[in-house]
C-alpha cells in the first residue's frame, strides 16, 4: 500500500496567516489533517514588510498545524496578493514542427514560451502562464490540441506577474521558518480553485476575493481566466471607519464588525394567541428596542460607546464602506471588457465576506447575482474551515493536489510555475512536465 502525499498550504495574508496540512490517499481523496490561524505581523498589504515579524507568525501558525496533523513539514504551497500583482493577456504563434503532423507536447512547450515574451520591467517577474485557448490552422477554441493535425499553431493567454523583491521576500521568510516553497501561486486563483464550480467558470463568473487590506477580482470566461486584478481596499478598511465613528480602538471595533455579522437577522418576536393585538404590538416594540441597540459590554468591549442602534452602525458606517469597495470592483470589471460575458455573476469569498449587508450591497451596487462561496472538495476536518476566510489555503491544497496527481489546473495544459528565482532551463523543464502523467 503506497504511502499517502502530505501536502501543506500557507496562505500569508494582510490580517491573517492560514495553514493546512492534508494527506492525498491513493483514491486521491484530499483528506485535511492540521489547520492553523493566527494573526499577521509583519505583512502590510499582503506584502513582507518585517521579515523578523513574518516569520514569527508564519512559524506560529505552521507548528500549531503541523502538532494537530502529528506531520513536520518541509515544503508549502503559498500565496501572493498585493497591488503589485498585475496581468494582461497575450497571443503568440508558431508552426507545428511536423507539417501535416500531430501536434506534439513540444509544440504546446513553445507556443506558451512565446506567449512569455513580453517587456517587464527589472522588478517585475512572471507568476503564472495560463493558456486560455488554442487555435489549429485557424480553427479557434481548441481546449488541447495535442495530438491534433495542424501546421500553424496560436495561443491565447493570460499572463500574471508580480513584483520580484515581493516573491523573494517571501521565498525568504519561508525559508527562515524552515520549509520550501513548492509553488507561490496568486491568491485569487487559489480561491477560485476552492469556491467555483466547472459550470460558473464556463459560463462566466467574477470572483471577489476581499481580504483584510486588499481585494482580488478574477473574471473567468468560457472556463478560463480571463481577466485579474488587485485593489488596494479591504475589509480592514471597515474596521477602521468603525473605530473612527464609534471612538473605540481598532480591536473592538473588529470585534463589533464580527458580531454584527453574526446578528444580521433580528429573532422573531414572541407571540401567544391569549394577548390581544395591542398587547402583542407592546411586546414587539419592547422586545425590538432591546434587540436593536448595540450591546457591546456582550461581546467583551470595555469602552464606553454612545447608545447606538445596530441599524444606524449598519447604514452610516459600514455600508458607504462597501459601496466604495464595490464601486471600486465596478470600474474593474468594465475595465476588463468582460462584464457582459458574465451570467453566473459574483461570487464572494475572503474574510470580508462575513461583513454584515455585504451579499445585499454587491447585488444592488453591482447589478449582478450574487453568493457567497463554500469551500469544495476536501474532507476531513471540513468543520473547521467552514468559513469563507479560508478559501486561498483551502485552494492551495486544491492546486497542490492536482499537481501530484497529474491533472492540469483549470483543464488547460501549462500553466506556468509560479515560484520565482528559477532559471529560464528550470522553468521549461518544469512546463515541460506538466504535461507528463
Amino acid at each position: 500500500m503506497a504511502k499517502d502525499k502530505v501536502l501543506c498550504a500557507v496562505d500569508i495574508g494582510s490580517s491573517k496567516i492560514s495553514t493546512l496540512i492534508a494527506s492525498v490517499g491513493e483514491d486521491d481523496k484530499i483528506n485535511l489533517i492540521g489547520v492553523s490561524a493566527v494573526n499577521s505581523r509583519g505583512i502590510k498589504k499582503a506584502q513582507v514588510v518585517d521579515i523578523e515579524e513574518a516569520v514569527a507568525a508564519i512559524t506560529e501558525s505552521v507548528e500549531a498545524a503541523e502538532r494537530m496533523a502529528g506531520y513536520s513539514i518541509s515544503s508549502a504551497y503559498v500565496s501572493i496578493g498585493g497591488p503589485q500583482i498585475e496581468s494582461n493577456n497575450s497571443h503568440a504563434v508558431v508552426a507545428v514542427a511536423k507539417p501535416e503532423g500531430e501536434i506534439e507536447e513540444n509544440d504546446v512547450l513553445r507556443v506558451n514560451e512565446a506567449a512569455r515574451a513580453i517587456a517587464l520591467p527589472a522588478s517585475k517577474e512572471i507568476l503564472h502562464v495560463i493558456p486560455r485557448t488554442f487555435t489549429v490552422d485557424g480553427q479557434e477554441g481548441i481546449r488541447d490540441p495535442i495530438g491534433m493535425t495542424g501546421v500553424r499553431l496560436e495561443t491565447d493567454t493570460h499572463i500574471i506577474t508580480g513584483s520580484s523583491t515581493a516573491m523573494k521576500n517571501l521565498v525568504k521568510c519561508m525559508g527562515l521558518v524552515g520549509i520550501g516553497v513548492e509553488e507561490i501561486i496568486f491568491s485569487g486563483i487559489a480561491s477560485s480553485m476552492s469556491v467555483l464550480t466547472d459550470t460558473e467558470k464556463e459560463l462566466g463568473v467574477i470572483l471577489i476575493d476581499i481580504g483584510g487590506e486588499t481585494t482580488d477580482v478574477v473574471i473567468f470566461v468560457d472556463g478560463a481566466i480571463a481577466y485579474s486584478a488587485v485593489i488596494p481596499i479591504g475589509a480592514r478598511h471597515i474596521t477602521s471607519d468603525l473605530a473612527v465613528g464609534l471612538r473605540v480602538s481598532l480591536e473592538s471595533a473588529e470585534k463589533i464588525k464580527l458580531f454584527l455579522g453574526k446578528t444580521t437577522k433580528l429573532p422573531t418576536y414572541p407571540h401567544s394567541i391569549d394577548h390581544d393585538d395591542s398587547q402583542k404590538e407592546d411586546s414587539k416594540a419592547a422586545l425590538k428596542n432591546k434587540e436593536d441597540f448595540l450591546d457591546v459590554r456582550s461581546i467583551g468591549v470595555t469602552e464606553e460607546i454612545q447608545k447606538i442602534t445596530k441599524k444606524a452602525v449598519v447604514d452610516s458606517i459600514i455600508r458607504p464602506r462597501i459601496r466604495e469597495i464595490f464601486e471600486l470592483i465596478g470600474k474593474e470589471i468594465k475595465k476588463s471588457g468582460f462584464g457582459t460575458q458574465t451570467p453566473s455573476g459574483l461570487v464572494l469569498c475572503g474574510g470580508g465576506a462575513l461583513t454584515v449587508g455585504l451579499l445585499e450591497q454587491a447585488k444592488y451596487v453591482m447589478g449582478y447575482p450574487a453568493r457567497i462561496g463554500r469551500i469544495e472538495g476536501l474532507s476531513g476536518l471540513t468543520d473547521e474551515i467552514d468559513s469563507p476566510s479560508f478559501s486561498t489555503a483551502a485552494g492551495l491544497i486544491l492546486y497542490g493536489a492536482r499537481a501530484n496527481i497529474g491533472q492540469q489546473s483549470f483543464n488547460l495544459p501549462g500553466i506556468g510555475k509560479g515560484l520565482p528565482l528559477k532559471g529560464v532551463i528550470q522553468r521549461i523543464v518544469d512546463l515541460f512536465r506538466s504535461f507528463l502523467p
